[in-house]
Protein backbone atom coordinates (compact mmCIF):
# COMPACT_ATOMS: atom_id res chain seq x y z
CA UNK A 1 0.00 0.00 0.00
CA UNK A 2 1.12 3.35 -0.68
CA UNK A 3 2.20 5.97 1.93
CA UNK A 4 -0.31 8.40 1.14
CA UNK A 5 -3.44 7.41 -0.92
CA UNK A 6 -6.41 9.52 -1.97
CA UNK A 7 -8.60 7.15 -3.28
CA UNK A 8 -12.62 7.83 -2.85
CA UNK A 9 -11.24 11.14 -1.70
CA UNK A 10 -12.50 14.60 -2.90
CA UNK A 11 -10.36 17.79 -3.30
CA UNK A 12 -11.37 21.31 -3.98
CA UNK A 13 -8.14 23.73 -5.38
CA UNK A 14 -9.03 26.72 -5.79
CA UNK A 15 -6.23 28.63 -7.84
CA UNK A 16 -5.25 27.14 -11.09
CA UNK A 17 -3.97 29.88 -13.41
CA UNK A 18 -1.70 27.66 -15.52
CA UNK A 19 0.94 24.80 -15.94
CA UNK A 20 3.57 27.07 -13.93
CA UNK A 21 0.36 26.93 -11.05
CA UNK A 22 1.19 25.40 -7.64
CA UNK A 23 -2.33 24.48 -7.90
CA UNK A 24 -1.64 22.66 -11.18
CA UNK A 25 1.45 20.71 -9.05
CA UNK A 26 -0.77 19.56 -6.38
CA UNK A 27 -4.27 18.56 -8.40
CA UNK A 28 -1.72 16.51 -10.91
CA UNK A 29 -0.53 14.85 -7.63
CA UNK A 30 -3.91 14.64 -5.60
CA UNK A 31 -5.17 13.01 -8.97
CA UNK A 32 -2.08 10.37 -9.46
CA UNK A 33 -2.75 9.38 -6.02
CA UNK A 34 -6.39 8.70 -6.90
CA UNK A 35 -8.26 11.98 -5.64
CA UNK A 36 -11.40 13.33 -7.49
CA UNK A 37 -10.01 16.76 -7.57
CA UNK A 38 -12.94 19.50 -8.58
CA UNK A 39 -11.06 23.04 -9.68
CA UNK A 40 -12.00 26.47 -8.90
CA UNK A 41 -11.03 29.06 -11.45
CA UNK A 42 -10.76 33.09 -11.18
CA UNK A 43 -12.45 33.33 -14.97
CA UNK A 44 -13.61 31.66 -17.88
CA UNK A 45 -10.44 31.87 -19.72
CA UNK A 46 -8.90 30.05 -16.87
CA UNK A 47 -11.68 28.07 -16.56
CA UNK A 48 -10.51 26.72 -20.73
CA UNK A 49 -6.91 26.42 -19.43
CA UNK A 50 -7.83 24.06 -16.78
CA UNK A 51 -10.07 21.66 -19.05
CA UNK A 52 -7.31 21.30 -21.15
CA UNK A 53 -5.33 20.41 -18.34
CA UNK A 54 -7.07 18.30 -16.74
CA UNK A 55 -10.39 17.19 -18.89
CA UNK A 56 -11.61 15.12 -16.90
CA UNK A 57 -12.00 17.48 -13.96
CA UNK A 58 -15.11 19.32 -13.45
CA UNK A 59 -13.87 22.88 -13.39
CA UNK A 60 -16.38 26.22 -11.46
CA UNK A 61 -15.57 29.80 -11.94
CA UNK A 62 -15.38 31.71 -8.98
CA UNK A 63 -13.77 35.62 -8.47
CA UNK A 64 -13.35 35.29 -4.82
CA UNK A 65 -12.68 39.16 -4.33
CA UNK A 66 -16.64 39.19 -4.47
CA UNK A 67 -17.51 37.17 -1.36
CA UNK A 68 -21.54 36.46 -3.27
CA UNK A 69 -19.69 34.45 -5.84
CA UNK A 70 -18.01 32.05 -3.43
CA UNK A 71 -21.63 31.21 -1.99
CA UNK A 72 -22.72 30.45 -5.26
CA UNK A 73 -20.06 28.27 -6.06
CA UNK A 74 -20.42 26.83 -2.60
CA UNK A 75 -23.79 25.74 -3.91
CA UNK A 76 -22.81 24.44 -7.01
CA UNK A 77 -20.40 22.41 -5.94
CA UNK A 78 -22.67 21.20 -3.37
CA UNK A 79 -24.94 19.90 -6.46
CA UNK A 80 -22.29 18.32 -7.66
CA UNK A 81 -21.49 16.15 -4.81
CA UNK A 82 -24.84 15.30 -4.28
CA UNK A 83 -24.82 13.34 -0.73
CA UNK A 84 -21.18 13.53 -0.68
CA UNK A 85 -18.56 15.27 1.18
CA UNK A 86 -15.20 17.38 0.93
CA UNK A 87 -11.91 15.39 1.85
CA UNK A 88 -9.96 18.71 1.57
CA UNK A 89 -10.14 22.02 -0.19
CA UNK A 90 -6.72 24.05 -1.43
CA UNK A 91 -6.87 27.77 -1.37
CA UNK A 92 -4.02 28.79 -3.69
CA UNK A 93 -4.99 32.16 -4.30
CA UNK A 94 -2.91 35.83 -3.77
CA UNK A 95 -3.21 39.10 -5.31
CA UNK A 96 -1.57 42.52 -5.41
CA UNK A 97 -1.40 45.44 -7.64
CA UNK A 98 1.71 45.91 -9.07
CA UNK A 99 0.74 47.90 -11.83
CA UNK A 100 2.29 51.13 -10.69
CA UNK A 101 5.79 49.19 -10.21
CA UNK A 102 7.48 49.75 -6.96
CA UNK A 103 6.80 51.84 -4.31
CA UNK A 104 7.92 52.13 -0.39
CA UNK A 105 6.40 50.46 1.81
CA UNK A 106 4.99 53.17 3.65
CA UNK A 107 3.44 54.86 0.21
CA UNK A 108 1.24 51.63 -0.25
CA UNK A 109 -2.35 52.82 -1.18
CA UNK A 110 -4.83 51.96 1.15
CA UNK A 111 -7.77 50.80 -1.94
CA UNK A 112 -4.21 48.15 -2.74
CA UNK A 113 -3.49 47.04 0.33
CA UNK A 114 -7.63 46.06 1.58
CA UNK A 115 -7.82 44.65 -1.91
CA UNK A 116 -4.83 42.44 -1.40
CA UNK A 117 -6.56 41.19 1.98
CA UNK A 118 -9.61 40.26 0.92
CA UNK A 119 -8.10 38.43 -1.92
CA UNK A 120 -5.49 36.71 -0.56
CA UNK A 121 -6.78 36.51 3.15
CA UNK A 122 -9.87 37.05 3.70
CA UNK A 123 -11.21 34.72 0.91
CA UNK A 124 -9.53 31.54 2.88
CA UNK A 125 -11.77 32.39 5.61
CA UNK A 126 -15.16 32.90 3.53
CA UNK A 127 -14.49 29.77 1.57
CA UNK A 128 -13.68 27.78 5.32
CA UNK A 129 -17.37 28.92 6.19
CA UNK A 130 -19.18 28.93 3.27
CA UNK A 131 -18.02 25.17 2.55
CA UNK A 132 -18.33 24.15 6.52
CA UNK A 133 -21.49 21.79 5.81
CA UNK A 134 -19.44 20.19 2.82
CA UNK A 135 -16.48 19.10 4.57
CA UNK A 136 -15.78 16.00 6.30
CA UNK A 137 -15.56 15.94 10.23
CA UNK A 138 -11.46 15.01 9.34
CA UNK A 139 -11.41 16.86 6.15
CA UNK A 140 -7.44 18.87 5.57
CA UNK A 141 -7.34 22.78 4.39
CA UNK A 142 -4.57 23.89 3.38
CA UNK A 143 -3.38 27.56 1.70
CA UNK A 144 -0.28 28.94 0.29
CA UNK A 145 1.75 31.50 2.08
CA UNK A 146 5.67 32.54 1.77
CA UNK A 147 8.33 31.26 3.91
CA UNK A 148 8.75 34.36 5.70
CA UNK A 149 6.95 37.91 6.75
CA UNK A 150 9.70 39.12 8.64
CA UNK A 151 12.32 40.05 5.96
CA UNK A 152 11.59 43.07 4.72
CA UNK A 153 11.78 42.39 0.65
CA UNK A 154 10.95 46.07 -0.69
CA UNK A 155 10.03 44.73 -3.80
CA UNK A 156 7.59 42.51 -2.06
CA UNK A 157 5.58 45.12 -0.03
CA UNK A 158 2.49 44.80 1.18
CA UNK A 159 2.16 41.44 0.50
CA UNK A 160 3.90 40.31 3.81
CA UNK A 161 1.50 41.88 6.57
CA UNK A 162 -0.91 40.14 4.30
CA UNK A 163 0.77 36.77 4.22
CA UNK A 164 1.15 37.54 7.80
CA UNK A 165 -2.30 37.80 8.52
CA UNK A 166 -2.99 34.59 6.61
CA UNK A 167 -0.44 32.42 8.52
CA UNK A 168 -2.67 33.66 11.79
CA UNK A 169 -6.30 33.33 10.20
CA UNK A 170 -5.01 29.15 10.63
CA UNK A 171 -4.81 28.74 14.54
CA UNK A 172 -8.08 30.69 14.59
CA UNK A 173 -10.16 28.98 12.08
CA UNK A 174 -8.98 25.77 13.54
CA UNK A 175 -10.10 26.97 16.86
CA UNK A 176 -13.14 27.59 15.80
CA UNK A 177 -13.82 24.69 13.62
CA UNK A 178 -12.78 22.83 16.53
CA UNK A 179 -16.21 22.84 18.47
CA UNK A 180 -17.68 21.03 15.88
CA UNK A 181 -15.20 18.80 13.61
CA UNK A 182 -11.69 17.91 13.59
CA UNK A 183 -10.96 19.94 10.06
CA UNK A 184 -7.90 20.66 10.51
CA UNK A 185 -5.87 23.96 8.67
CA UNK A 186 -2.15 24.71 7.73
CA UNK A 187 -0.69 26.39 5.03
CA UNK A 188 2.96 25.64 3.12
CA UNK A 189 4.78 28.45 2.52
CA UNK A 190 7.84 28.05 0.06
CA UNK A 191 10.72 29.88 -0.38
CA UNK A 192 10.78 32.05 -4.29
CA UNK A 193 9.02 30.01 -6.92
CA UNK A 194 9.09 29.96 -10.39
CA UNK A 195 5.40 31.18 -11.17
CA UNK A 196 3.58 33.49 -13.34
CA UNK A 197 1.89 35.57 -10.55
CA UNK A 198 5.73 35.68 -9.37
CA UNK A 199 6.93 36.87 -12.44
CA UNK A 200 4.38 40.10 -11.89
CA UNK A 201 6.34 41.24 -9.10
CA UNK A 202 9.05 43.89 -9.96
CA UNK A 203 12.47 42.85 -9.59
CA UNK A 204 11.68 39.30 -8.44
CA UNK A 205 13.75 37.63 -11.03
CA UNK A 206 16.85 38.91 -8.92
CA UNK A 207 15.28 38.03 -5.51
CA UNK A 208 15.12 34.76 -7.28
CA UNK A 209 18.83 34.31 -8.07
CA UNK A 210 19.76 35.55 -4.40
CA UNK A 211 17.91 33.01 -2.84
CA UNK A 212 18.87 30.50 -5.03
CA UNK A 213 22.35 31.24 -3.60
CA UNK A 214 21.26 31.67 -0.20
CA UNK A 215 19.62 28.20 -0.24
CA UNK A 216 21.59 25.39 1.15
CA UNK A 217 21.94 23.05 -1.59
CA UNK A 218 22.07 26.07 -3.80
CA UNK A 219 19.54 25.14 -6.02
CA UNK A 220 15.43 26.88 -5.43
CA UNK A 221 12.80 25.41 -4.03
CA UNK A 222 11.09 23.88 -6.86
CA UNK A 223 6.80 24.57 -7.62
CA UNK A 224 6.33 20.54 -6.98
CA UNK A 225 8.63 20.31 -3.58
CA UNK A 226 6.05 22.98 -2.40
CA UNK A 227 3.28 20.80 -3.74
CA UNK A 228 4.49 18.01 -2.49
CA UNK A 229 4.11 19.40 0.98
CA UNK A 230 0.70 20.59 0.40
CA UNK A 231 -0.41 17.11 -0.90
CA UNK A 232 1.40 15.68 2.42
CA UNK A 233 -1.31 17.99 4.32
CA UNK A 234 -3.73 17.38 2.58
CA UNK A 235 -3.39 13.55 3.67
CA UNK A 236 -4.30 11.20 6.90
CA UNK A 237 -0.75 10.86 7.18
CA UNK A 238 -0.61 14.20 8.51
CA UNK A 239 -3.91 13.87 10.87
CA UNK A 240 -2.09 15.62 13.83
CA UNK A 241 -0.94 18.70 11.97
CA UNK A 242 -3.17 21.82 12.55
CA UNK A 243 -2.90 25.45 12.48
CA UNK A 244 1.17 25.50 11.57
CA UNK A 245 3.32 27.00 8.56
CA UNK A 246 5.26 24.38 7.17
CA UNK A 247 8.30 26.16 5.51
CA UNK A 248 9.43 24.67 2.37
CA UNK A 249 12.65 26.99 1.63
CA UNK A 250 15.61 24.29 1.47
CA UNK A 251 17.50 26.14 4.84
CA UNK A 252 17.06 29.44 3.20
CA UNK A 253 16.55 31.19 6.47
CA UNK A 254 19.30 29.80 7.70
CA UNK A 255 21.60 30.57 5.66
CA UNK A 256 22.32 34.83 4.83
CA UNK A 257 25.55 34.58 6.32
CA UNK A 258 26.61 31.96 3.26
CA UNK A 259 30.39 32.92 3.23
CA UNK A 260 29.89 32.99 -0.69
CA UNK A 261 27.79 35.56 -0.26
CA UNK A 262 29.30 37.67 2.39
CA UNK A 263 32.23 37.50 0.44
CA UNK A 264 30.78 39.25 -3.04
CA UNK A 265 28.76 41.76 -0.63
CA UNK A 266 31.95 43.03 1.22
CA UNK A 267 34.42 42.18 -1.49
Amino acid sequence: MSFITFENKRIVVFGLANKKSVAYFIARELIAAGAEVLHVVRSQERRKTAKKLFPDCAVFVCDVEEEENIVRVRQEIAAQLGAGLLDGIVHSIAYANYSEGFKPFHETRRQDFLQAVNISCFSFISIANNFKELLASEASVVTISISTTKMAAENYGYMAPVKAALDSSLCFLAKSFSSFSSVRFNAVAPGLLKTSASAGIPGYVDSYLYAEKAVLRKRAVSTQEAADAAVFLLSDRASAITAQTIVVDGGMATNYFDRDIVSKAVG
